[in-house]
């Protein structure tokens, strides 16, 4: 049976991605940082769960160690090439069949954004390894939904970019599921980099309307500097984010998020999830327990 680690496997796209593969019939070895509910979830799901740090070069060998396939994944932050550089490494030693690394969109060698750049760098390092690879440059995922859903409670549309900037948000789990299907046949795709987005392009201002019909009432769109929108959604002192999110703001007023491919659609053979589709899976974080009435 094929072994497959999937790094940040409590996160986004590795949570679902456990699931398609476990259902392919696939072994999954999920690689999380601590052992909590979340890791016991991936357990009682059939996975064989392993702690480690990506930066950790002994917890990368010994997480990919037996591996044939694996999925790289890294959080905004520090440390990007250092661990994709480890985790290649690593690949080499083990000789992977196949590795499927997490990229960004706009990913490109003069990016504004040291993530961004770090990202079009990771993609050299795999390349560069020789173990077959293949980069899914991703738009903004629909989850970012879930960081304003507190304020979204309260009627207040909130995001850090201009109104008119245009992208096609597309659903960790459409992510998930293109992954795993490029696991279960790989061959087509190596040393390629692939563009997913969702299935429909919304300004910011635009996908707030969608979101307030969704849930039936009125949410103009309001924009604030990143450090305002990383106060409201409390982590005032993540610099990496204020950078990187700073620094998109640019990338989206040049267009570099716009469009919409049909990639993720015909590598899963099905429809993506809409807008629609992703508030009514997670209703209850965009809705107060109970109803207003006006005084």
């Amino acid at each position: 049976m094929t072994t497959i680690l999937i790094t940040t496997a409590a996160g986004e796209t590795g949570r679902p991605m456990v699931d398609h593969l476990l259902k392919e019939g696939f072994h999954v070895r999920a690689m999380v940082r601590t052992d909590d509910e979340r890791a016991q979830r991936l357990r009682d799901k059939g996975a064989e769960v392993v702690f480690g740090d990506l930066l950790n070069f002994r917890d990368v060998r010994t997480a990919l160690k037996g591996v044939r396939r694996a999925y790289f994944n890294y959080p905004v932050g520090e440390g990007l090439v250092e661990a994709a550089v480890m985790f290649a490494q690593a690949a080499r030693e083990q000789n992977l069949e196949y590795v499927v690394n997490m990229s960004h969109i706009q990913s490109r060698p003069d990016a504004r954004s040291k993530a961004t750049q770090n990202h079009w760098l990771a993609e050299q390092v795999f390349d560069w390894s020789g173990v077959p690879t293949t980069h899914l440059r991703i738009t903004f995922f629909t989850q970012w939904l879930l960081y304003i859903s507190g304020l979204i409670r309260y009627g207040r549309y909130v995001m850090p970019f201009d109104a008119e900037s245009r992208f096609a948000p597309i659903t960790g789990h459409d992510i998930a599921l293109t992954a795993a299907k490029l696991f279960a046949e790989p061959a087509e795709h190596i040393g390629r980099a692939l563009t997913l987005t969702g299935p429909v392009e919304y300004s910011h201002e635009e996908l707030a309307a969608e979101v307030g019909r969704v849930l039936g009432r009125d949410l103009p769109f309001e924009r604030v500097t990143v450090a305002t929108f990383l106060e409201l959604i409390g982590i005032p002192d993540d610099i990496a984010k204020l950078k990187h999110f700073e620094a998109v703001t640019i990338d989206q007023q040049e267009g570099r998020l716009a469009g919409v491919t049909d990639t993720a659609r015909r590598i899963t053979g099905q429809s993506l999830q809409t807008v629609e589709d992703f508030i009514d899976e997670h209703r209850s974080l965009f809705e107060l327990p109970y109803v207003t009435r006006a005084a």
